[in-house]
C-alpha cells in the first residue's frame, strides 16, 4: 500500500525536516540575540526587522499550517487518494514552505501582502484544494 505512496511520504518527510531547520535556526538565532536569552520567551520589542522574530514567526506559522497537511495526507493515504495527485499536492506544498521559509528569513517588512505572502498562499491553497477533493471540507 505504501509503495504507491513512496513520493507523498518523501514530500512529507521533507516538509518535517524543513519544520526541524527552522526550529534549529529559531532556537540559534534567539540564544544569540542581544540583551540576555530567556528560554521560551521572545522580547515584546522585537518586529518584523529582527531575525530572531522572523525565525521564530517561520517556525510558528510553520507548526500552525503542518496539523491539516498531514491529517488530510494521512486520510489521502488511508482512503486510497491518488497516489500520483498526492504526491503533487504534497511537493507544491513542501516547495511553497520552502520558499515561504527562505523569504520570510531574507525580506524584513511588516507590510501585507508581500511576496512571501504568495507561497504562504500557495501552501494553503493546495490545502484546501486537497480538503475539498477529499470531500471533507463541509462549508462550501
Amino acid at each position: 500500500m505504501f509503495e504507491a505512496y513512496q513520493s507523498s511520504l518523501l514530500g512529507l518527510w521533507v516538509i518535517l525536516a524543513t519544520m526541524v531547520i527552522q526550529a534549529m535556526v529559531a532556537v540559534r538565532m534567539h540564544r544569540r540575540q542581544e540583551g540576555g536569552y530567556m528560554p521560551g520567551v521572545l522580547k515584546p520589542s522585537l518586529d518584523h526587522s529582527s531575525i530572531v522574530f522572523r525565525t521564530h514567526r517561520t517556525f510558528q506559522n510553520s507548526l500552525e499550517n503542518i496539523i491539516p497537511l498531514l491529517g488530510m495526507a494521512l486520510i489521502a493515504i488511508l482512503s486510497g487518494y491518488g497516489s500520483f495527485k498526492l504526491s503533487i499536492i504534497v511537493w507544491i506544498y513542501a516547495i511553497a514552505r520552502i520558499i515561504y521559509m527562505i523569504l520570510y528569513y531574507k525580506i524584513a517588512t511588516k507590510k501585507n501582502p508581500s511576496p512571501r505572502s504568495i507561497f504562504w498562499a500557495i501552501g494553503f491553497l493546495t490545502n484546501l484544494y486537497l480538503m475539498i477533493d477529499l470531500g471533507i471540507f463541509f462549508f462550501i
